[in-house]
């Protein structure tokens, strides 16, 4: 038995997902040959190279002529002066990106001046990369299709069009060459994110097209909150076989015995598969308890590609989220959730292991939040160890953290935290049912850059119900703890399906949501409230806001969490201090 598991664009491309080598670990202990291909990092890698971009600028001069100024039969055409920039810079991006590539992989990432040159000729890059295929944008962060993901027609379209889909080509020479070599008897490809939708259903579409003979399953949380929506579009399984929802270890196994053996579907759980002229659903599995699964297998995946100047692998402490209660969160994917989690024992264990296999010093927990009893017992197994491994990860603010406890994780070689913030109203906190105490937010805060560990905090504006003074109370809670918070994502309320509050909108001051017939297989939605700041309100709020703050030397360093993290890290380890996010960089030492 033969798997390939495929992990698509976009998703940022500086450490791997956890998604393949959690699988792949799975399947090799039941004897299944896996071939794990992280095209996220392979696509990346391509794109950002000489041939590449020159290949890019050759392909605008065809459609645009040597002054931008022919105006080719397109859905849509960019900016003139759009295409006059890729035109004029294009050849000397293709000179430099790769040893951009180079330096932002090595040791002089830490030098601000050096990489941020080799930063923005990786950004500029990726936008002539681009532009052949406008409207369709690839980015660091994320990957605009020129077709809608959440409506099924536009993207059965967006798959097959040449025009604006840079994917077909990269694939076309690459994975399906090798899909073809290595006869798989399963691909699966794994779609975590609306953002790798279409990357991931184009190699779909492309296996069908070249009528390969393994069978095509598509998993990952985005499949998952589609569970209730893809056996009403049948349409979507002329691209894949079948699909798999929540915790694909079992299902995935099964599945591929079946498949290998010629057996029926019927009795793989957690299936959404093509049965003939049907499209038919199996019975759920619980899941696996975290506690029972092996150790996430790295091998084979592309780690000399991640665009980080070191190796930083992920790992998780638990599966679901211990507090699970919040409304505008969907974990659980609208299902009765299930929490299991690592003893810290166990947790030391895997992280030595991968220090000893991969090389590795840096371990991201990609968990929903580590547990204050995992933080405590986990800091001081590692302290005792004298600290072999620097570590980071989300953490709720829970009264039981203390001073006592936020040291003795930063002695045990914690170097950066991921707080949930959402909002500084208590009447907000509690609307969305939070459960955190702004008194024990802000003494956390505090205590924990005085530890000498990095405060990334996340928050947003616009949950039905705020009003105006509380989202004033946010922005002025961040003002006043501008020493303790070192860096941010800012957003707005999303209406997320399987949500509380998309489940129940009626508690959480939301008069309509609004589903748009069309957009089959949509996963946000654009809603009424009852009281209080719309969403435009708030995207007007989170504009205003944003350009209240301070620009960064180096906005390199605050890129994306891995970044965040290593630069830290970097800090810690020669003793410099960690600059404040709302500081001036003139005033940070950033």
């Amino acid at each position: 038995m033969k798997v390939m598991l495929v992990f698509p664009p976009n998703w940022t491309p500086t450490m791997p997902h956890l998604a393949l080598p959690t699988l792949a670990a799975y399947l090799r202990a039941y004897g299944v040959e896996v071939i794990q291909r992280d095209l996220n990092a392979e696509v990346f890698d391509e794109v950002l190279t000489r041939r590449y971009i020159e290949q890019a600028v050759s392909q605008l001069r065809h459609d645009y002529g040597l002054n931008a100024q022919k105006q080719p039969v397109r859905r849509a055409l960019p900016n003139r002066n759009q295409v006059l920039w890729a035109l004029q810079n294009g050849e000397r991006l293709a000179e430099k990106v790769q040893s951009a590539k180079r330096m932002v992989r090595s040791e002089r990432f830490y030098d601000g001046t050096a990489s941020l040159d080799a930063f923005e000729v990786i950004i500029q890059a990726l936008e002539v990369a681009s532009l052949p295929f406008y409207p369709a944008s690839l980015h660091l962060q994320s990957y605009n299709s020129a077709y809608s993901v959440d409506n099924s027609q536009a993207l059965l379209q967006g798959v097959a069009d040449p025009n604006t889909n840079m994917f077909l080509d990269i694939y076309r020479r690459g994975v399906l060459a090798d899909i073809e070599r290595e006869q798989p008897d399963v691909v699966g490809i794994s779609i975590p994110s609306m953002p790798q939708m279409l990357a991931g259903m184009t190699l779909a579409y492309l296996i069908k097209e070249a009528g390969l003979p393994c069978h095509v399953t598509v998993g990952g949380p985005h499949i998952s909150m589609l569970r209730d929506e893809l056996p009403r579009v049948p349409a979507i399984f002329t691209l894949i076989d079948s699909a798999v929802v929540f915790d694909g270890e079992v299902p995935l196994l099964r599945l591929t015995e079946a498949v290998a053996n010629g057996h029926d579907l019927a009795d793989v759980p957690n299936l959404i598969y093509r049965d003939g002229d049907h499209i038919r659903v199996t019975e759920r599995k619980i899941p696996e308890k975290i506690g029972e699964l092996p150790l996430p297998d790295f091998d084979g995946m592309p780690l000399g590609k991640y665009l980080a100047p070191e190796l930083v692998l992920p790992l998780l402490t638990a599966r679901g989220c211990y507090f699970g209660k919040c409304a505008f969160c969907n974990v659980g994917y609208g299902e009765a959730e299930s929490f299991s989690q690592l003893r810290a024992e166990q947790l030391a264990e895997q992280m030595q292991t991968v220090r000893e296999k991969y090389g590795v010093r840096h371990i991201f927990f990609s968990d929903e939040a580590v547990t204050p009893r995992n933080l405590r017992n986990l800091s001081a197994i590692l302290a005792e160890a004298g600290s072999p491994l620097h570590w980071g990860g989300c953490v709720r603010f829970e009264k039981v953290i203390t001073r006592e406890a936020l040291d003795n994780m930063a002695r045990g070689g914690c170097r950066m935290i991921l707080f949930g913030l959402e909002s500084a109203s208590q009447p907000v906190i509690d609307h969305m049912v939070k459960g955190t105490q702004l008194e024990h937010m802000s003494r956390i805060l505090h205590e924990s850059a005085e530890a000498g560990i990095w405060n990334h905090t996340f928050f947003f504006f616009g949950f039905p119900g705020e009003t105006m003074d509380d989202a004033q109370q946010t922005v002025n809670f961040l003002f006043n703890h501008k020493p303790a918070i070192h860096s941010a994502a800012i957003g707005t309320f999303l209406m997320e399906r399987y949500s509380p509050a998309h489940r129940f909108p009626a508690r959480y001051s939301v008069k309509r949501i609004i589903e748009e017939p069309d957009k089959d297989l949509a996963i946000y939605f654009d809603y009424e409230v009852e009281t209080g700041i719309d969403a435009d309100l708030a995207e007007t709020i989170m504009a205003r806001f944003i350009d209240t703050l301070p620009g960064r030397s180096y906005p390199q360093f605050y890129a994306n969490d891995v970044y965040r993290f290593l630069y830290a890290s970097y800090l810690a380890d020669h003793d410099l201090p960690m600059p404040p996010w709302l500081a001036p960089p003139e005033s940070s030492g950033d």
